[in-house]
């Protein structure tokens, strides 16, 4: 007897087809209008292109990596290369280079799908200065992808030396995809799983401790944690998800996948503007949205700035602090649109959404992030970083997984795995955290930003928080360094309001800080500074710890004020 998987892509897709094949799947801006396409048209263009993959002679194993924007064609691309059993790496449409080349050297992709044409942006022309550092790589075959505003594209111009077709014409022009290495190693995770159940996604991780790795997934850990995220997320049918954050990152793809299989739809945003964003989430009736506070923060600036539309329909938000404006803009939801807010907790490694918190935790807890795992299978621990001894709830520590979610595989790094695990299986995720002893956890830090301070350990967003609540502070950061002693000196930088008082001062905001926190967790020096350094990546935008830690070096001894020096 035959039997049909029902944790694949293509079955998930058939589902919803099967369920109302005119509802529509995504929503793809085009002129500024978000334009729907429906649930039986976005599978006719996954059978196109699953169609020309199979001409080109894409084999199950291999590598396609998909270099385009926010386009419903991204996730096209995503469900046709999977139901041949081959597996995609998002390609960021921001990465330079460099980045660009380490991905064909660690996934080695037979194809590449880029735009025909993008917001000005020379994407094809990166990628050919990337393929030029690394001649040692075979040359991948590429697909040159119209995007939803065009019909047709010219391939002239696209032409790598393995030769180019132009995507959904039906045309490949005798493109033959060359052979490419297997550069998937298995994990401990993915090592015992069903080889029917193949690689199907890798994000590229972060990077905070060298050089990017791309963390892959089996096709059945997609379908399954979408369908944990959407029950937590109380995605229905006709529902509607934000899709800003690029799809080729972890937290975008989740998101997408999170609200397909509860039977909703996508609005597929390319480029950020957040008045217009706005217009178009009230248009099509944005229900469920997730990113950084950085993203909502534009978005909560723009809505008082004057760009005051009604988000009646806004009923879930998941957000992240990178900036400290979490609470924030959690209170403007909650009060303006009766919005649900919830802290989050995820990685490439154990997918976006891995935890988040249930809708009867109260505010206090659960505009934080972390949470608690969204799928009964996912185990969670937290344990001493040095020798993984599994420690009481209350106590911070390295917070560890095991479960469906957790990585199957590194593309193009065999050491990966090893590193990334103990010796009982567990997957290190290098975050601090804390047990709360009701089955949720806290996030607290990345464990290379915490503080030390006189034999404590202290979150600095403890710190950034109480920075942050004076009335001239606009953002904060705490870094740490070794003083002259040898111990670890908190240093503060903040980026004051626009209207500050003038007794927003460096010792002053010490002394701000000195009235509700211990002494060791004051600051040993607050530099006021015009801005912050940032960088962003396809999660949202981040402040540079790193930078500011190079800025308290040189600084050390004196405290700075743009507005003095």
């Amino acid at each position: 007897m035959t039997t049909t998987r029902t944790d694949t892509l293509t079955a998930l897709l058939d589902g919803l087809v099967a369920a109302n094949p005119d509802a529509p799947l995504a929503y793809d801006v085009v002129d500024d209008t978000a334009v729907p396409l429906s649930r039986s048209e976005f599978r006719d263009h996954v059978d196109a292109v699953r169609r020309e993959l199979e001409a080109v002679g894409l084999r199950a194993g291999q590598c396609v990596a998909v270099m385009l924007p926010n386009w419903s064609d991204a996730l096209v691309w995503q469900f046709a290369a999977s139901a041949l059993g081959a597996h995609v790496i998002g390609v960021n449409t921001r990465y330079n280079t460099g980045e660009v080349a380490h991905i064909l050297t660690a996934a080695r992709p037979a194809v590449v799908a880029v735009p025909a044409a993008f917001h000005g942006l020379d994407l094809f022309g990166r990628l050919s200065e990337a393929a030029a550092t690394v001649p040692d790589v075979t040359v991948p075959a590429v697909a040159v992808v119209p995007g939803p505003a065009a019909a047709t594209a010219t391939v002239e111009g696209f032409d790598l030396g393995g030769g180019a077709w132009t995507a959904g014409s039906g045309d490949t022009r005798g493109v033959r995809a060359p052979q490419t290495p297997d550069t998937v190693t298995l994990t401990p995770a993915g090592a015992d799983d069903d080889p029917e159940d193949r690689i199907a996604v890798a994000f590229t991780t972060s990077g905070s401790t060298g050089v990017p790795k791309l963390a892959a997934h089996r096709e059945s850990a997609i379908v399954r944690h979408g369908r944990a995220d959407a029950a937590i997320m109380t995605v229905a049918e006709g529902d509607v998800a934000l899709c800003v954050l690029p799809v080729s990152g972890v937290f975008g793809f989740s998101t997408a996948l999170a609200a397909l299989a509860g039977g909703g739809a996508l609005l597929m945003e390319t480029v950020f503007d957040p008045a217009a964003v706005l217009r178009r989430m009230r248009a099509v009736g944005v229900t469920h949205a997730v990113g950084a506070d950085d993203l909502f923060g534009r978005l909560h600036d723009t809505w008082h700035d004057g760009e005051r539309v009604v988000l009646s329909s806004l009923r879930w938000v998941g957000i992240a602090d990178f900036l400290g404006r979490s609470h924030e803009i959690a209170r403007w939801l909650r009060d303006e649109f009766d919005t649900h807010t919830s802290g989050v907790f995820g990685s490439s490694e154990v997918f976006a959404l891995a935890m988040l918190w249930h809708a009867d935790d109260p505010e206090s807890v659960r505009w934080n992030g972390g949470g608690r795992p969204v799928d009964p299978a996912i185990e969670l621990r937290v344990a001493d970083p040095y020798d993984d001894r599994v420690l009481p709830d209350g106590e911070q520590g390295e917070l560890q997984f095991r479960g469906p979610n957790v990585v199957d595989a590194y593309l193009g790094n065999p050491e990966a795995a090893s590193r990334a695990f103990t010796a009982d299986g567990w997957f290190r995720s290098g975050d601090l955290a804390v047990a709360l002893g009701d089955g949720s956890y806290r996030y607290v830090c990345r464990m290379g930003d915490v503080l030390r301070l006189r034999g404590f350990l202290v979150d600095p967003a403890e710190i950034e928080t109480r920075l942050a609540e004076h009335p001239g502070v606009a953002t904060a950061k705490v870094v740490g360094i070794t003083g002259d002693g040898g111990y670890t000196e908190a240093i503060g930088f903040v980026v004051p309001t626009d209207d500050a008082p003038a007794d927003t001062t460096s010792p002053a905001l010490r002394a701000w800080c000195r009235e509700t926190l211990a002494a060791f967790k004051v600051p040993t020096a607050v530099h006021i500074v015009e801005r912050m350094p940032t960088t962003v990546g396809g999660n949202g935008t981040k402040i540079r710890a790193v930078e500011l830690r190079e800025w308290a070096r040189d600084w050390a001894g004196t405290e700075r004020d743009f507005r003095t020096v």
